[in-house]
């Protein structure tokens, strides 16, 4: 009998172990490769006194281009992200019972906003930033 029990419990350990939680699905589906707007690249890059053309090799092409009554030009740059991760499983316990899976769904999204205005030299006169995660 003890034999058996032994067995059972080392079969749903290797069953319980091949099931992934939603944190570790999204770990694995998330491309943290490329380039990044970020608030920290914002706050270690971007200095008053820099050209538009050093914008934009940092931070990219702006969404929006306003000038003020002086006519100097304000950027905005506004991102969104959604991230989604699912997590479905009928390893584990759920064997017994008739193979029915089990899930989790995880749904972040974030938003960041910058805003940099120029001088009538086209320089980095002052820039703002706004983050949110929700």
């Amino acid at each position: 009998m003890r034999k058996i029990l032994i067995l059972l419990a080392l079969i749903s350990l290797t069953l319980i172990q091949g099931c992934k939680t939603v944190a570790e699905h999204k770990r694995d589906l998330r491309d943290d490769t490329g380039e990044k707007v970020t608030v920290g690249k914002v706050q270690a890059e971007i200095k008053k006194g820099m050209s538009g053309a050093e914008v934009i090799a940092i931070l990219g092409s702006p969404n929006i281009v306003t000038t003020d009554e002086e006519i100097r030009e304000a950027w905005v740059y506004d991102k969104f992200a959604t991230e989604v991760a699912y997590s479905t499983s009928t390893g584990g316990f759920q064997i017994f019972l008739g193979e029915r899976p089990v899930g989790a769904a995880s749904k972040t999204q974030r938003t960041l906003t910058i805003v940099i205005k120029f001088d009538k030299n086209k320089k980095v006169r002052d820039f703002a930033y706004h983050s949110s995660s929700f």
